[in-house]
């Protein structure tokens, strides 16, 4: 089932999400609701706070960056099988050069800036099954998880970009509080909670 993505503004967006375990209600289908969430709206990553669930869960699919031909074969092959679901995850190290990328969001739509990311990190973090997992991971796989990391820590992409920047785009947040944004896909704005 396709969920409704919640839009910039909304309080669930900064909230530290919570631990759950396996016994988390319909577990399964939440995470089979986010990804088809996500691939209806052409994204990469989705953090649970983004369907207006507040707890430690992401799902990643980097499988559309390896149609970018100006990566090594290597990386579009890695890039191409890279899907997970990470529950309860923590990032115990995040290493290397920062490097700019230009990142967007589901939930701040029409909104792109370039943001700095550690190269690689070390991610603990249970799969769908609940096993566990210590895992290392650079380049882009690494920035995506970074970026739905943040999510599950009540961080938005545009905490991480200058002051100047922020007021350059202050007028698109607000229009996307407002519920004027018109992404073609299914979101829930704040301003259009209560009506």
């Amino acid at each position: 089932m396709i969920l409704p993505i919640v839009g910039y503004g909304d309080p669930v967006l900064r909230k530290r999400g919570e631990e759950i375990t396996k016994d988390y209600h319909n577990l399964e289908q939440v995470i089979a609701d986010m990804y088809e969430t996500m691939y209806n709206a052409y994204g990469v990553g989705l953090a649970a706070p983004q369907v207006g669930l507040s707890i430690r869960l992401f799902i990643v699919d980097t499988k559309p960056f390896s149609e970018d031909e100006d990566l090594p074969k290597e990386e579009q092959e890695q890039l191409a099988g890279f899907r997970k679901a990470f529950i309860n995850a923590k990032i115990l190290k995040e290493e290397g050069e920062e490097w700019g990328f230009n990142e967007g969001c589901l939930s701040i739509p029409d909104v792109r800036e370039d943001v700095y990311r550690h190269e690689r990190i070390t991610i603990e973090y249970y799969d769908e099954d609940f096993n566990k997992h210590t895992e290392e991971y650079d380049g882009l796989i690494a920035r995506v998880i970074q970026h739905e990391y943040d999510h599950i820590e009540g961080i938005l992409f545009t905490d991480r970009i200058s002051s100047l920047k922020k007021r350059l785009i202050q007028k698109k947040l607000q229009n996307i509080m407002e519920g004027k944004a018109r992404p073609d896909y299914k979101m829930k704005f704040i301003a259009k909670k209560g009506r």
